[in-house]
């Protein structure tokens, strides 16, 4: 895939994303067991204000949660999508994490969808992402550019197992602007 190079900052990628779960044994339980990313580091925040826990994802990248004792409860439908796509809105707030996609080798994407109906996961349908005008569709072709599949964590945090299918050798610019 071509990119554009950034002149400004060498930045390598995505160091950590944290998020905030709600039961810090069930998010291990889901993300180094069913998942199977290691667990990498756990830090006790100062006073007992909660715990920091990293899994590696990859690449030198980790996912990274907070646990709050005192956290507010999750609003599904205003900081995280109430439907997997293509199974009803995925409409999320302003600054809201819509969701988290993990890149996964193209050669093994049909292979890691079954692994994940095998570990009891309900997924979206599988969607391949075209430049037809429906932009989705139900079969391969020389369009597609990438593929998905959409679940939930224990948390409601959609993430999204994603590969590129081919190159995008074009650098682009929004179609169009809206600004409110």
């Amino acid at each position: 895939m071509v990119r554009k190079v950034n002149t400004k900052f060498d930045i390598r990628g995505v160091n950590h994303v944290a998020m905030v779960c709600k039961d810090m044994a069930r998010t291990i339980e889901f993300y180094r067991d069913r998942l199977g990313m290691p667990l990498i580091k756990t830090i006790d925040l100062p006073g007992g204000r909660g715990q920091h826990f990293f899994f590696d994802m990859g690449n030198g990248d980790a996912i990274a949660f907070f646990w709050f004792p005192d956290a507010p409860q999750a609003h599904p439908g205003i900081v995280a999508p109430e439907s997997l796509p293509g199974n009803g809105s995925i409409t999320t707030a302003h600054g809201s994490l819509n969701h988290l996609a993990f890149h996964v080798p193209a050669e093994k994407f049909d292979a890691y969808v079954a692994r994940l109906e095998e570990e009891g996961i309900e997924i979206s349908r599988v969607l391949n992402h075209d430049d037809s005008p429906q932009k989705i569709t139900e079969t391969m072709n020389d369009d597609v550019f990438m593929r998905s599949v959409y679940f939930f964590d224990p948390d409601g945090i959609c993430l999204e197992f994603a590969c590129w299918t081919r190159e995008l050798d074009v650098i682009c610019e929004p179609a169009s602007v809206t600004r409110t």
